[in-house]
């Protein structure tokens, strides 16, 4: 978190949280919500500035109850989530790296949705594959050793049968379970609308 941010929270300790202004799409795009977006439903614009986001992603985390916001300055900015706390990406150098532009760290456990898309756990995170990089992931899904055809991967979606499907990285095979995406807020305890609490004051 930077420095002027902490700077900002002693100085003024009380300022009132704000939900429903920031958004973070499932291809881990920030999206700056108005009134009119969050009457209709809508995702919001996307955010341009790289000065701004920059800020964001360094100061964006979440509280005991799971519920991620940005800190700015004094001010909590509660994100609506589209997907998961993180979106993971591919990069040819740094292998899996989340949407704020950390190298991710080396996932622990994964699953499979039913829509086709990875999702990992690693150093206390989790984050959902954007749906523009699972096309290089599906090379290092392994039965039997060998890379899974598309067939292979239907049927094992269809059984969902543990023990046979398995994520390869960096030289370790990792088992891959299934997984309902309608269940991961409930599965890996975060809040994807996040919404005031009785003692909070909202701005």
């Amino acid at each position: 978190m930077d420095d002027i941010v902490k700077q900002a929270m002693a100085k003024w300790p009380n300022v009132p949280h704000c939900y429903g202004w920031l958004g973070l799409d499932a291809r881990g795009v920030w999206r700056m919500r108005d009134e009119r977006a969050q009457a209709h439903k809508q995702p919001g614009d996307k955010i341009a500035n790289a000065a701004l986001l920059g800020f964001i992603n360094r100061n964006y985390t979440h509280d005991e109850q799971g519920r991620w916001y940005f800190q700015n300055g004094p001010q909590r900015v509660y994100v609506n989530l589209e997907a998961a706390p993180y979106i993971v990406r591919t990069d040819p150098a740094q292998g899996l790296v989340a949407h704020t532009g950390e190298a991710w760290p080396a996932p622990e456990a994964a699953w499979l949705t039913d829509g086709g898309l990875l999702v990992f756990e690693g150093g206390g995170k989790v984050g959902i594959i954007d749906d523009r990089d699972m096309a290089q992931c599906l090379p290092q899904l392994r039965m039997n050793g060998a890379p899974v055809d598309d067939d292979a991967l239907l049927a094992w979606l269809a059984s969902r049968e543990e023990g046979r499907l398995f994520f390869e990285y960096r030289g370790r095979e990792l088992p891959v379970s299934f997984i309902k995406r309608a269940r991961l807020a409930e599965r890996f305890g975060f809040v994807a609308e996040p919404q005031p609490r009785g003692e909070e004051k909202k701005a």
